[in-house]
């Protein structure tokens, strides 16, 4: 049986915790409905064309160990023909970067069967341009380096918006009337209406390919597509009254 002398202070004890959640309740109500602010995140999209790129390509030669000085002036062959190539094709050589051959050592399962040591002798040739359908079709179109030998292979091509912060400048004020038509909005609904801005801090910028959602919060730049599209954020305070 529940001695009576410890019932009361108890009962004190729990109602005192029921008011005190209560006012405390109450009190962080009050602090919401006198601050009448409203945050609300704004976007603007904008479709954009890359302006510039890089293509980066490779040529390679399989030797052994016995045949490595033939092997290396293969490679100063092959290396003359890829340039004259993109020259026929109207690069610039000053926008060609090409570096010094790698020499990558083959292994094999068995390494003690008798035969000698195989390598891969690789070369890698960048081109800036800012003709950027113009390294779209050489990326797809080198026929006349394999047709000459040469194991050519297209590593990869990037695009890229150059004026990128100017885009961005200018998008912020479209993602703030955003930001702004979305709060009107949800005040409408409480019966109450959007007042100055505050305050305003814009996100990371997304740069998407075409349609995309593959939005982070670090920020997404598409290199794989000419045509791209921009994202910006701005989350705002706005008073409500």
């Amino acid at each position: 049986m529940t001695d009576k002398r410890f019932q009361m202070p108890a009962i004190i004890l729990g109602l005192s915790l029921v008011v005190s959640v209560i006012i405390f309740g109450n009190f962080i109500y009050k602090i919401q409905s006198l601050n009448n602010t409203l945050t609300v995140t704004g976007s603007s999209r904008q479709k954009v064309v890359s302006d510039t790129g890089k293509l980066v390509g490779r040529f390679m030669r399989n030797t052994n160990v016995n045949n490595l000085k033939d092997a290396y002036k293969l490679m100063e062959s092959d290396k003359t023909k890829v340039v004259n190539f993109f020259k026929s094709q109207g690069i610039d050589e000053k926008a060609m970067t090409i570096s010094t051959v790698s020499q990558q050592e083959i292994w094999k399962q068995n390494e003690y069967d008798g035969q000698p040591k195989q390598y891969n002798l690789v070369q890698t040739i960048e081109i800036n341009s800012n003709d950027v359908n113009q390294l779209d079709k050489l990326s797809k179109n080198f026929q006349a380096l394999v047709d000459q030998n040469v194991l050519f292979s297209i590593e990869r091509v990037e695009y890229y918006v150059s004026k990128l912060p100017e885009y961005r400048v200018s998008m912020l004020s479209d993602a703030i009337k955003d930001a702004k038509a979305r709060a009107e909005k949800i005040a409408a609904s409480s019966g109450k209406r959007v007042g100055v801005i505050k305050s305003a801090s814009a996100g990371v910028v997304q740069v998407l390919s075409p349609n995309s959602i593959d939005i982070t919060d670090y920020g997404t730049y598409d290199t794989s597509s000419i045509n791209k599209e921009i994202m910006v954020t701005v989350k705002a305070l706005f008073t409500i009254r």
